[in-house]
């Protein structure tokens, strides 16, 4: 292992979206996670489609079964961190919660995932990522004036205020941890991280530069100099030229200099210029514009797809993607000393139970006779 987190090692009991994402970002950049969750001990080694669960081994598990249950008791006191994604009460109902973990390392940082956090009126209802934002005030903010609001994939509620900050919670509590001798719970709700998000965007609105109306700000498509246009050939630009200094490139770009043109923040005239700058960008395909605009400070740039992204010269030279064994992002952030790396592809639920225990210290004979009392499912 390599990586700042090399040493760390992590129990996943695994779940879905942003506790995997979490977990992904721990094990790239170094840390041993074993993936416990419902498998086949036999189950083959050959990757699986599932990017979220690169890196890590998985081990099968029925923690409904005592001496899988005892397993994850005997794997928590050599971790550095346990995580889940149960609805709250579910992991304590499974003889796996805080206190259960805590009474055999008191060191432990115990993460939880979940949609409304362990307590509140809703803690016990189910949701998805876009439940989630919806209650935050983040998906009411996304989308065109005029138009319903407009679900950013899952990226707010599971990846960025789910996962990511469930991965920083976690980082944070182990140095605690570490300088105290003391674990502790985090309870990372995706409801908390997408509001703590927003922060900007409530600074906005506390000094009078943000309207709750949709699409009408400067960020949300309100603007016509921070906005998508289509091109003459059904692809788009991204235009983002908020300072005065970037705008004034886009309109020498546009062929607009000299123009008699109204103030650049001059909101009621967003509407008409929005109109005129998408009739100039018809004029010419996407690369065309992507030529004009390479070499100019106006924040221009294409829209690209997945796949055109992975090729982008940029994004080549940063090595940002790989294509082995599958197209998928590389490890971010990037450090000088320690680089993280994808350690292995994401395999079949189970595939690594032999592999994943002998390294935490669980011998072969061991891992037969827990085989043979169904501890493995």
């Amino acid at each position: 292992m390599s990586g700042p987190l090399s040493g760390v090692k992590v129990l996943e009991l695994a779940g879905i979206g942003p506790s995997p994402y979490a977990c992904m970002l721990l094990a790239d950049l170094g840390a041993d996670v074993l993936r416990l969750e419902r498998g086949n001990v036999n189950a083959s080694g050959d990757p699986s489609w599932d990017l979220l669960n690169r890196s890590r081994d998985s081990v099968a598990i029925d923690l409904k079964n005592e001496d899988g249950r005892n397993l994850v008791l005997r794997l928590a006191r050599e971790a550095d961190i346990l995580l889940e994604g149960f609805r709250p009460g579910v992991a304590e109902r499974l003889g796996v919660g805080p206190a259960d973990i805590h009474a055999v390392n008191p060191k432990l940082v115990y993460g939880r995932m979940t949609g409304w956090g362990q307590d509140g009126p809703l803690a016990q209802r189910a949701g998805h990522d876009i439940n989630y934002i919806a209650l935050s005030g983040a998906l009411w903010s996304i989308g065109r004036e005029g138009e319903r609001p407009m679900p950013p994939l899952n990226l707010v509620g599971d990846f960025g205020g789910g996962g990511m900050l469930l991965a920083f919670g976690l980082m944070a509590a182990l140095v605690h941890a570490r300088t105290s001798g003391e674990g502790q719970v985090v309870d990372a709700a995706m409801v908390d991280g997408a509001a703590s998000l927003m922060a900007m965007t409530y600074s906005f609105m506390g000094a009078g530069l943000w309207q709750e109306e949709r699409g009408t700000n400067i960020l949300d498509t309100g603007a016509h100099f921070y906005e998508v246009y289509e091109t003459a050939d059904a692809k788009f630009v991204a235009v983002g030229a908020i300072e005065k200094k970037f705008y004034e490139e886009l309109l020498r770009g546009m062929g607009l200099e000299g123009s008699e043109l109204p103030p650049q923040m001059d909101r009621t005239q967003w509407a008409a210029m929005k109109v005129r700058f998408a009739e100039i960008f018809m004029t010419k395909t996407r690369d065309e514009w992507t030529a004009t605009f390479e070499d100019v400070d106006a924040c221009v740039t294409p829209v690209l797809s997945p796949t055109e992204a992975a090729a982008h010269r940029h994004n080549v030279a940063r090595q940002t993607f790989t294509s082995e064994p599958t197209l998928q992002p590389n490890p971010a952030p990037r450090f000088s000393k320690t680089p993280g790396a994808i350690r292995s592809t994401p395999t079949a639920a189970g595939a690594g139970t032999r592999a994943g225990l002998t390294r935490w210290g669980v011998s072969a004979d061991e891992v037969a006779t827990l085989e043979t009392k169904g501890a493995f499912g």
